[in-house]
């Protein structure tokens, strides 16, 4: 094992602080969703929110780095309980569109007011006042990651680790 420089053991270290935030904002998010929804379908769901024409199926799957069996079966969640349509995509005769019904919308407006109490507990924290500020900081950090998702090539893998 090789010795992980200062500034790469920071590196390490804040992506490590996020990555758990993560799991355990997903978890609380999770156990408050309405209907019995996962904060995976919310995620899809305000995305589409913010769409005003829709997005096919392979495009979500990439958006969110699932695989499109993964998405179409989260697809296949939300359009049984009516929060999303399904249709042939005008521009490509071989794909299809999906986008937010008007029950679509009410459950993102349902989720967020679930959400509210929880959130207004985490803005109280006395940590949230310094990571607001860190907000830019960690858009640009996002946007610097997904746009080196999006142009390099994967050089090793979880099982190479």
């Amino acid at each position: 094992m090789t010795k992980t420089s200062d500034t790469g053991q920071r590196a390490y270290l804040l992506l490590k602080e996020i990555s758990i935030l993560s799991q355990l904002a997903t978890a609380e998010f999770n156990r408050i969703m309405p209907e019995g929804l996962h904060v995976s379908h919310f995620t899809i769901v305000e995305h589409l929110a913010k769409q005003e024409t829709g997005q096919t199926p392979q495009d979500l799957a990439r958006i969110f780095q699932m695989s499109k069996q993964n998405m179409t079966n989260s697809i296949v969640q939300l359009r049984k309980r009516g929060l999303v349509e399904v249709d042939d995509n005008p521009n490509d005769g071989r794909s299809k569109i999906v986008t937010l019904t008007e029950a679509g919308h009410a459950f993102r407006d349902r989720a967020v007011t679930a959400l509210e109490p929880m959130l207004s507990e985490v803005a109280a924290h006395d940590a949230f006042s310094m990571l607001e500020t860190a907000l830019p900081a960690l858009q640009g950090l996002r946007a610097f990651m997904d746009e080196r998702r999006s142009s390099t090539p994967s050089q090793s893998t979880a099982q190479d680790l």
